[in-house]
């Protein structure tokens, strides 16, 4: 990651607003965090315990998965920035002092993280290098989270047919070609393709036929109070969509685990068009993510009147395909206004397709699986290779396995999104600790 004039203030600019905006309650990131802040803001909740309760919620997902993919990617991400803000915000007393102490975290975490990598590099069991197996199998994987989603949804049944479907569609549908430059659609483009229209003609179909289950609980203004002041804080909220779109396009974060590893090896290692190709399946990825979270994050807003610090996550996107950060800047503004101004009308829309709104929660699921499986092959492909650095893969295998056997029977203090990445880098250090000592040699 090369650190410049232009990261470092974007980094610290970013990280200053969305402290700034926990504290004075406009947007944080931690979904689970939104229902306390209007208990803090009308006075429900002093202040020391809704910070405390902020801290409990994000320090574990900071020290896994925002830790942990961090040193996989050697790419920011939102856990590690934005959870963090979320607690600066909580628990400063002063507006000033949570900006200062934003911007100080996030400049914090460029800095360290490039130093870091920087001396992982040199060690004599490459794992870098190997850590770059993490993400072999993330986007196949996470193609698939439709048909899950519809198993858990609408039975076995309809989740095979369309398992079957998609399958094809991956084996023949890339062999479709389009326009002049004979372009096709690569063979998990279609098995995501398939999965999601498939899971939206089955939830529309069940709307479609028990209309007595529409609900309004979302229309009406019953939460119109909420969304005029989201509305209020629109040009604050704007900015902040703006500069975590140009710190997109600058290279050095990634929104999600489904686009982190595409764009690490995109930015690392692939050149060209394949790099672009890298970028585009990364930001398809993003956007269907995002869709899968308009549910939560309108539901949650439209009740609490507080917003996301990404909003839908749709700046991301933008961030990932804009040519220049100064587009990606006008996009990530656009973006987010957009959002604030229909957010009553995605609730009133919401409450009229109740089998939509479920499946939110079950696509959400599957996807959280879908990736969890993958990333944990990706490590485990990682451990091998640092294991044939020494000629004894079945050594690296037993340290990983022992790091994840533990976190399962202690009740899974890391969580199984972050445990591949944490187990990954640990058995790395453990091999290299290895051979300082002198117990195991560099046989590749």
């Amino acid at each position: 990651m090369e650190i410049s004039v232009l990261s470092v203030l974007v980094v610290g600019a970013v990280c200053a607003l969305t402290a700034l905006a926990s504290h004075v309650g406009v947007a944080v990131f931690n979904d689970g965090v939104r229902p306390f802040v209007p208990e803090f803001l009308e006075g429900r909740m002093p202040r020391p315990e809704y910070a405390l309760a902020v801290f409990g919620m994000c320090i574990g997902f900071i020290a896994s998965v925002g830790i942990g993919n961090a040193l996989a990617t050697n790419l920011l991400n939102p856990w590690l920035l934005f959870l963090a803000t979320d607690i600066i915000g909580a628990i400063c007393p002063k507006k000033w002092l949570a900006a200062i102490a934003g911007a100080a975290w996030g400049i914090l975490c460029l800095v360290g993280l490039s130093g870091i990598n920087t001396v992982l590099t040199f060690m004599p069991v490459d794992l870098i290098g190997a850590l770059g197996e993490l993400g072999t199998y993330i986007v196949t994987g996470f193609a698939l989270f439709p048909v899950v989603a519809i198993i858990m949804q609408f039975g076995w049944k309809r989740g095979i047919i369309t398992a079957v479907i998609a399958l094809l569609s991956r084996v023949f549908g890339p062999m479709l070609t389009f326009g002049p430059t004979q372009a096709s659609i690569s063979a998990d483009a279609w098995t995501l393709l398939v999965g999601v229209i498939a899971l939206v003609a089955f939830a529309v179909q069940k709307d479609l036929k028990n209309k007595d289950r529409s609900s309004d609980e979302l229309d009406g203004n019953l939460f119109s109070e909420r969304v005029g002041r989201i509305r209020k804080n629109a040009p604050f909220l704007m900015v902040g969509g703006a500069l975590i779109a140009v710190m997109c396009n600058l290279h050095f974060f990634a929104g999600s685990d489904v686009s982190m590893f595409s764009l690490s090896e995109a930015y690392y290692s692939a050149t060209g068009a394949e790099a672009a190709s890298l970028i585009q399946s990364a930001a398809i990825n993003e956007l269907f993510r995002g869709i899968s979270f308009i549910p939560l994050i309108a539901v949650t807003a439209i009740t609490t009147g507080v917003y996301g610090v990404a909003g839908f996550t749709f700046v991301y996107v933008a961030g990932y395909l804009s040519p220049n950060p100064i587009v990606a800047a006008a996009l990530g503004a656009l973006i987010i206004f957009v959002e604030v101004m229909l957010l009553g009308l995605i609730g009133k829309w919401l409450g009229r397709f109740p089998s939509l709104r479920d499946a939110a929660d079950n696509i959400r699921s599957a996807m959280n699986s879908c990736v969890e499986f993958a990333l944990l092959f990706g490590s485990l492909n990682a451990v091998i290779v640092m294991g044939n650095q020494i000629g004894n893969p079945t050594l690296a295998f037993a340290i990983a396995a022992a790091i994840y056997y533990v976190n399962e029977i202690t009740g899974r203090k890391i969580m199984r999104m972050a445990i591949g990445p944490v187990f990954a880098v640990a058995t790395g250090l453990i091999l290299n600790l290895l051979y300082v000592v002198g117990l195991v040699a560099i046989v590749a």
